[in-house]
């Protein structure tokens, strides 16, 4: 056998999940949602939206009391940013990236990409 057999469970996952309308932020930079059991945190970045793992890896701090500046988000916590672009932590610190996920703005609304 070659490589490893794919799961029931990622077969069935879907590549795409419906988030809700564009406006789902109206005149917000962030908003928490619960998508297939996760909290997340929606945040726009100009025009640019990113769906990203709501509690933040050094502590679990809440993101959502945090700010978005300059295509980075503020640990409302302890102060460490992070790049929106790929999650990466600012200088100083030594834990792991935020998880970031792609939001796809279609026809009829937001989309969160699965893979």
């Amino acid at each position: 056998m070659c490589g490893k057999p794919i799961s029931v469970a990622e077969r069935e996952r879907p590549e795409r999940i419906h988030l809700g309308p564009h406006d789902l932020l109206a005149g917000r930079t962030r908003v928490p949602i619960t998508v297939g059991g996760h909290h997340l945190l929606l945040v726009r970045d100009g025009e640019r939206i990113v769906a990203a793992e709501r509690a933040c890896p050094h502590e679990g701090a809440d993101l959502f009391l945090g700010r978005c500046v300059g295509g980075r988000l503020l640990c409302p916590r302890h102060l460490a940013s992070f790049d929106l672009r790929d999650g990466s932590v600012s200088a100083g610190w030594s834990f792991r990236a935020l998880r970031l996920f792609e939001v796809e703005a279609a026809s009829d609304g937001l989309w969160l990409r699965t893979i």
